[in-house]
């Protein structure tokens, strides 16, 4: 609504601008004032249609061409100054001036834009803040949202900083949500509800940013893109891209790890009471979960399936997917079916 007001209000000032620069020409019987009106009018609207045109272009590249232009016009007026050390002919160096002018000014916009990922210190990606402060970027993937448990962690203040959601993230949400298989359409509305319950938190601040990297298709590249643009961390739950960002000395934040490193220290010799469901993989174990997720691996455990065992616990091991403990039946012991 704030465009089309200023749209509006551009087009009324253009048509008094030309009628009041009309109405100064006297020539014949001809209404100038009405002619310059008009066309003020088609100016007007012929700006308008360019403005349209210009809508896929970023702020971040026109600010970029901006800076190279400069850097242009400065490399060639350094140049240009030296050759008017020579004694050259006045119209050879104003012509050698302009020459110069133009080739550093188109070098320096398509250098510029063409870097214009690497400039962090341009307009869109300037932070006005205290000295001493700095803002925790962190921008979430596709896995994190859909996992949803970075909303319980923020409803318990245990994280500080600004999220940030590509628009590239909410296209890839977007299209699991629409997918024609039942459970990835599940699995993308909830990350669509777990965002929508992130941007009503209050204690936190989440926000959409629209920047694109169009010469980069895959989804996880364009991440790590973005947070070394922004110097920002990686919020997932995805391994590959955990290990793909820490190569390229991106942080990142992994949820999996986070819940690791919560759960309880269980040691060699401690007694735990859990429930074997499965038959394990070697002959005669049994395998039951704790209320973590952790697989527990009993030997000679077979014959109590079904049944709430204790168990003595003999190792522990700690792998990329997880943790597992292994354990045997209490020499002696009578388990209880229950």
């Amino acid at each position: 609504m704030t465009l089309i007001f200023i749209r509006v209000f551009f087009l009324l000032l253009s048509i008094i601008l030309g009628f009041q620069i009309g109405s100064f020409v006297q020539a014949g019987e001809l209404d100038f004032g009405i002619i310059g009106a008009a066309i003020g009018f088609i100016a007007a609207v012929a700006i308008i249609i360019f403005e349209f045109m210009m809508r896929k272009v970023s702020v971040r590249g026109l600010s970029s061409a901006v800076f190279g232009l400069i850097f242009g016009l400065i490399m060639a007026k350094l140049v240009s100054d030296t050759l008017s050390l020579l004694k050259l002919d006045p119209t050879l160096l104003y012509s050698l001036r302009v020459v110069l002018t133009l080739i550093f000014c188109y070098l320096g916009m398509v250098i510029a834009v063409r870097g214009k990922d690497e400039f962090n210190i341009i307009v869109p990606y300037v932070k006005f803040s205290r000295q001493g402060q700095k803002d925790d970027l962190m921008i979430l993937d596709t896995s994190v949202i859909i996992d949803g448990r970075i909303a319980d962690i923020c409803n318990v203040k245990f994280l500080e900083g600004k999220f940030v959601v590509p628009r590239f993230v909410l296209k890839e949400l977007q299209q699991v949500a629409d997918s024609s298989d039942s459970l990835k359409r599940a699995r993308g509305r909830r990350g669509m509800d777990i965002l929508a319950k992130l941007q009503k938190n209050t204690n936190i601040d989440i926000k959409i940013h629209n920047e694109d990297f169009n010469d980069i298709k895959e989804v996880d590249a364009k991440i790590i893109k973005l947070a070394k643009v922004l110097g920002a961390k990686v919020f997932t739950n995805d391994y590959n891209l955990n290990k793909i960002a820490e190569i390229q000395g991106v942080s990142v934040l992994n949820v999996n790890e986070l819940a690791n490193a919560l759960r309880p220290v269980v040691l060699p010799g401690e007694a735990l009471e859990i429930r074997l469901i499965k038959e394990g993989k070697e002959y005669n174990q049994g395998v039951g979960y704790l209320e973590d997720g952790t697989m527990v691996v009993v030997d000679n455990g077979r014959r109590s399936i079904g049944q709430n065992v204790h168990v003595i616990v003999g190792s522990v091991l700690q792998t990329a997917a997880g943790r597992m403990i292994f354990g045997k039946l209490p020499e002696g012991l009578k388990n209880n079916k229950r």
